[in-house]
């Protein structure tokens, strides 16, 4: 990320005026904030070994970091940046690394946690802002985990010495003892490798596999992509969010006509396999999220404003909603009305996609329920719901008949 010194800091908060501010940074923008409970298996990752290649360089300049928070990490599509220049302190000798425990109980665990175990870490990241406490981490794994490649040092050694010392003040004792810049050194590159090794293997999920089971035929995917690519065109947005993007196929059109596009899918595995798409293609301008439409990211922290919700990080000119509004409304038994609600109150062009209730995938959904489920799904009810809250500028039934996609435009 792009930082200089401002000599003239017009515009500092009152109370730091003449504080003895030593100097004022300015930052390049982040297009758009997102959480470490929000990202895939590899975002994560990656994050993790930018950080641990940062406090090795640090070291090498006599600095450390003195902590080890993923949340210091954000992206401008697929590349990690570091965003806390304040975390950077002169190396004291003797002092261990403060920001180990740290990088354990938000970064190394929940990796280890999916990796070791196939349990995603995104509702353990978003359940508590601190992470998995070692002794949490040490009661998930069996005892033949044990015995698997850093968890004997990292998690079992580590939850034993908090409990054995969790009165005692750890950090004087490894003082007296002489503690020194290279057993940091070492052990930061002992969990670069470590974290390195670790691999997540997604598997076919449900909607991994949605793009080769979906019922379009070749006309329907062709009048779909021209829709989405004409009304992506219709003029330069700032950011585009596509809900439920699953392989990203209709973002990237978005994106060609944006400066920044967000894609959201409650799968991890499918937004795993689009992060490591864009990342070998090297984007900049898509950021793919993990988040459920119907169980968006609350508020979270002190008076739920440290991580803001989704809809308060930056308002979306464009937002794509296609093959999903079925799954909201039937799976989430959101009403269709509530789900419009909350698009009309981004204040957001929206493209849409109804699938009837003739949809093989909607009838699929329908069966699972009694008679008579959901009567406020139908194309009049959505229609009318939908010219509520919108302009609808165009209406077209895609070729096969059973899926309809409006582009609607703001009140006026």
């Amino acid at each position: 990320m792009a930082t200089e010194q401002v000599d003239d800091p017009a515009g500092l908060p009152a109370e730091l005026d003449g504080a003895g501010v030593a100097a004022v940074l300015r930052h390049e923008r982040i297009p758009f904030v997102s959480y470490p409970y929000e990202w895939p298996f590899g975002m994560l990752k990656d994050a993790a070994l930018l950080e641990l290649d940062l406090l090795l360089a640090a070291l090498d300049e006599g600095l450390v970091l003195k902590d080890a928070s993923p949340y210091n990490v954000q992206w401008r599509g697929s590349k990690p940046v570091f965003v806390d220049v304040g975390s950077f302190e002169q190396l004291r000798e003797g002092e261990p690394w403060a920001g180990y425990r740290q990088f354990c109980t938000l970064v190394l665990y929940p990796l280890l946690l999916q990796a070791y175990k196939g349990v995603p870490f995104q509702p353990w990241l978003r359940g508590s802002l601190d992470g998995i406490e070692p002794a949490e981490m040490r009661a998930l794994l069996s005892f033949r985990d044990r015995f698997r490649r850093g968890v004997l040092t990292n998690v079992v050694l580590h939850a034993n010495l908090e409990s054995r010392y969790a009165d005692r003040e750890v950090k004087a004792d490894l003082k007296k003892a002489g503690f020194s810049a290279e057993l940091i050194r070492a052990n930061a590159r002992k969990l670069r490798k470590l974290v390195g090794r670790l691999e997540w293997s997604p598997g076919r999920t449900a909607w991994s596999g949605y793009g080769e089971a979906t019922p379009y035929d070749e006309a329907d995917a062709a009048a779909k992509e021209a829709f989405v690519r004409e009304a992506a065109a219709a003029r330069r947005r700032g950011l585009v969010w596509d809900l439920g993007c699953n392989d990203g196929r209709y973002t990237r059109i978005a994106a060609r006509e944006a400066d920044y596009a967000v894609g959201v899918d409650a799968d991890a595995a499918v937004v795993e396999a689009l992060y490591r798409a864009l990342r070998d293609e090297g984007s900049r301008t898509i950021l793919p999220l993990v988040g459920n439409v119907a169980d968006p990211s609350p508020g979270l922290g002190w008076r739920g404003s440290e991580r803001t919700p989704l809809a308060d990080r930056g308002t979306p000119d464009l937002t794509l909603c296609l093959a999903l509004v079925h799954h909201v409304v039937l799976s989430s038994n959101v009403p269709v009305r509530f789900f419009l609600d909350w698009l009309a109150e981004l204040g957001t062009e929206l493209v849409i996609e109804l699938p009837t209730r003739e949809d093989p995938m909607v009838q699929r959904l329908l069966a699972r329920k009694g008679p008579g489920a959901n009567p406020d799904y139908d194309t009049e009810t959505f229609e009318q719901a939908l010219t509520e809250r919108w302009r609808v500028e165009r209406r077209e039934a895609l070729p096969s008949g059973t899926r309809i996609l409006y582009r609607a435009l703001p009140p006026a």
